[in-house]
């Protein structure tokens, strides 16, 4: 199949498929007389795969690892990977917890702001970032 079928079966940009391939998330395809790349069908899956678990958070420096025990399962146990994906919440947990503080500063120094026309002279958010 060649990439632009791939990336059209899969809805991924080809650019986004070639930098998969540098990387080492994909596998490199055979090439056909004419010089195009001919990925085969398990690509597809494969393709599938990354962009499930980008939507739940892995990096593809972690799903290049998540592939890895993928593709010799036999040698790895679901405790691993159920440990690979905890180390992940615990990262998301954390994000959260800044995001949630971030939240709760800024809401404050808005609240404290009165808003009006008058000059920002005396903005109080401006002085709270100052400060």
């Amino acid at each position: 199949m060649k990439i632009g079928q791939l990336a059209k079966n899969v809805d991924i940009d080809i650019q986004t498929l070639r930098y998969y391939e540098s990387q080492g998330l994909l596998n490199e395809p055979n090439r056909l007389e004419n010089g195009y790349r001919d990925y085969p069908i398990e690509s597809i899956q494969r393709l599938q795969f990354i962009k499930k678990a980008k939507l739940v958070g892995f990096t593809l420096k972690e799903i290049k690892e998540l592939l890895a025990i993928q593709v010799t399962k036999d040698e790895h146990t679901c405790q691993e990977v159920k440990n690979f994906t905890q180390v992940k919440l615990d990262e998301i947990n954390q994000k959260i917890n800044e995001l949630s503080e971030i939240k709760s500063a800024l809401q404050k120094i808005h609240t404290s702001c009165c808003g009006g026309n008058e000059t920002a002279a005396h903005c109080s958010i401006l002085q709270a970032l100052e400060n």
